[in-house]
């Protein structure tokens, strides 16, 4: 590196032609180590198949409910089926923020706005609230293939008429 950074001194084209490609590949030698040290070490991971998603939804279909797809320290990924079920009361979290989507069906969401009648989730989960109104909340009809992402201190409630089948994937624990 020392006869690189002379022979850069010296103030010639044709040195410089000389060194810029063996600077340029002991960069690049670098920055590959450090990329290759700053991956995450390899760990498990899960496919989920169209089948697979497809034969869980027809179960859930036959019986309504939650089917915990991933639960890990960071994160949770629910399929849910629901069927004329409706939320009484707003909720929101202080620690998790929500993306779904909707697979089959149609759903309403009730989202932000102003929480009124608020009260700590009986659930005993801290940072976890419900509200029986939320003053301003936006109203939209999600159907299949939608997908809404609810940031923590989002008060949300859904509520569903006929059938709805969604993935929810929330994520674990305080912002630092």
């Amino acid at each position: 590196m020392c006869l690189t950074f002379a022979m850069a001194i010296q103030a010639s084209r044709r040195n410089f032609l000389r060194i810029a490609p063996a600077a340029a590949v002991a960069g690049l030698a670098v920055a590959n180590k450090s990329i290759h040290a700053a991956a995450p070490p390899a760990g498990k991971f899960q496919v989920f198949t169209a089948a697979q998603l497809a034969d869980d939804a027809k179960a859930l279909a036959a019986k309504p409910g939650n089917n915990n797809l991933v639960d890990i320290k960071t994160a949770t990924m629910v399929m849910t089926t629901e069927v004329a079920h409706s939320a009484k009361e707003f909720e929101w979290h202080e620690g998790r923020d929500h993306i779904v989507q909707i697979l089959d069906g149609t759903t309403v969401y009730e989202l932000g706005g102003t929480p009124k009648g608020t009260h700590a989730n009986p659930s005993g989960k801290s940072g976890e609230y419900l509200a029986t109104d939320s003053e301003g909340a936006t109203r939209m009809t999600l159907k299949k293939g939608d997908m809404v992402t609810i940031p923590r201190n989002t008060p949300h409630r859904r509520s569903t008429a006929g059938n709805v089948t969604f993935t929810l994937i929330s994520s674990q624990g305080m912002m630092m």
